[in-house]
């Protein structure tokens, strides 16, 4: 039992510098936004001596809130090189500082009267979160045992859902959301750094990156022995041991090589389609809609705060039992499954909304609305996509998958953020129109073109794609057939 123990902690040690920054960095800046907006036109006057008008205060907090995506896409194309060129446990740990630069900065920004400070602290932190987000699920689901690894690659959803939750009690009045503590809200996020630079470091680097990558047999058997004890390694080494050498004499992958690659075309197609449909499906816009359909439900609104909590709760609920299930359920029915309940729910949503001022008993519709979107995210589309790079993709192209994954990810919520506004203005109530096709589309997708990845190994899943992309290739294959007459020596 103690190597399971091993296992757990080396899941929280990962996650806490991790995944749970990403969570917890997007929801400690909703509480302080007027305070910081006051900031930005106190500062602006002792420096020119006027007043910011409205409109150059709403451009200058867009710029602070879309540092944050900016600087994850950073991340997740920085992510690749520093996962393959420092190790996975490595990249994680040096990857807080800079976390604990954001948080020095956005710390001392009243102090020094710099708001400008608050926007670099936002990228940093965003450089953070896109790091993290691409090597914490590859660290985890290359050292859990094969019969585990969904499960344990899915705790960064989990994390994710954790850090969101902890962030919107953080941000209560009663504790950090004040208008005297709002630099040190922001500046919180230097404690899972911390955690985590103290406890990583005394667990073992992932054992496929030491062996196929490193070609360290020895410390490659030393990081098993510690994640599973004295029980029997043959299997599973033999199964590394076979994928080195389906891998022998190659580099790592760079992403554009992905793109030119035929071995490896429904593999990309699957992350694309999969990564993008993650933030285009409307889940975060829901947290948009959340304020303004409580107050319709009559909740007062200084208890609001309270009650969008359980928002952020029900993906936590649901990330965690989606943990328990995973391998059991597969991977498959969870996604099929999250985003046809998403539609119907979007659908739901859009008639309440429209219903809202007529009937009476609307208001709670759109409250149940919110919650059953978010618990269908919760589900299968939060935590599978995450896992499914590391599944699909060998050793040597995963860092380049992963590359792909965050930067469609972080470009996908920069787009969200910037064009949701816009969606309720043209579309008013009709706004979930385009979040329902694109969940309706994901769903064809999973149902007729991703295979099931529960308890195979990495070679078996890359041999079922083969297939798929083999078959691409003899229907093409029919054209090529005068070419090669010609070519012929007759």
């Amino acid at each position: 039992q103690l190597q399971n123990k091993i296992l757990i902690l080396t899941i929280c040690a990962a996650g806490i510098g991790g995944t749970f920054q990403y969570g917890y960095n997007i929801s400690i800046i909703n509480a302080p936004a007027s305070y910081i907006q006051v900031f930005m036109n106190t500062t602006w006057r002792e420096r020119m001596g006027t007043p910011l008008d409205s409109n150059m205060i709403l451009l200058l907090w867009s710029f602070t809130v879309s540092a944050y995506p900016l600087g994850g896409l950073a991340g997740a194309v920085l992510a690749g090189p520093m996962a393959i060129m420092l190790g996975r446990k490595m990249s994680l740990l040096l990857n807080n500082g800079f976390v604990i630069t954001a948080a020095a900065l956005s710390g001392f920004s009243r102090m020094a009267k710099s708001f400008e400070m608050i926007m670099l602290s936002r990228f940093f932190t965003g450089v953070n979160a896109g790091v993290s987000m691409s090597i914490q699920p590859m660290y985890l689901a290359e050292s859990a045992p094969k019969k585990l690894r969904g499960a344990v690659a899915l705790t960064s959803a989990s994390f994710t859902a954790l850090g969101l939750v902890l962030g919107q009690v953080v941000g209560l009045r009663e504790l950090l959301g004040g208008e005297e503590s709002w630099p040190f809200l922001l500046a919180s996020n230097v404690v899972p750094a911390l955690i985590q630079l103290t406890a990583l470091p005394w667990f073992p680097e992932s054992p496929r990156y030491l062996l196929i990558d490193r070609g360290d047999k020895e410390s490659c058997i030393s990081a098993l022995q510690k994640l599973r004890g004295t029980s029997d390694l043959s299997a599973e080494l033999e199964e590394m041991l076979a994928e080195q050498a389906a891998v022998k004499g190659q580099r790592a992958k760079n992403p554009w090589e992905l793109f030119q690659n035929p071995a490896l075309r429904w593999q990309l197609v699957s992350i694309v389609v999969l990564s993008s449909a993650m933030q285009l499906c409307g889940n975060d816009s829901m947290y948009f809609y959340a304020a303004y359909v409580f107050q319709e439900a009559g909740i007062p609104q200084d208890k609001i705060p309270y009650v969008v909590i359980g928002t952020g709760s029900c993906e936590l609920i649901t990330s965690v039992t989606c943990n328990m299930i995973i391998d059991y359920a597969g991977r498959r029915p969870l996604l099929l499954g999250g985003y046809v309940f998403m539609a119907g729910w979007a659908i739901v949503f859009m008639v309440a909304l429209s219903q809202q001022t007529q009937i009476s008993w609307m208001p709670y519709l759109s409250m149940a609305c919110i919650f059953a979107y978010i618990l269908s995210f919760g589900i299968g589309p939060a935590g599978v996509t995450g896992v499914l790079p590391t599944e699909v993709f060998d050793q040597m192209s995963r860092p380049a998958a992963y590359m792909i994954c965050g930067s469609l990810l972080w470009f996908n919520l920069f787009l969200v953020g910037t064009a949701f506004p816009f969606i309720v203005k043209s579309l008013a109530h009709f706004c979930y129109v385009p979040f329902l096709v694109v969940c309706v589309c994901t769903a064809f997708y999973v149902w007729f073109f991703l295979p099931e990845t529960k308890g195979k190994s990495f070679l078996e899943i890359s041999e079922e794609f083969r297939k798929w992309n083999f078959k691409t290739k003899t229907r093409a294959g029919f054209y090529k057939g005068p070419e090669e007459i010609k070519t012929t020596p007759l």
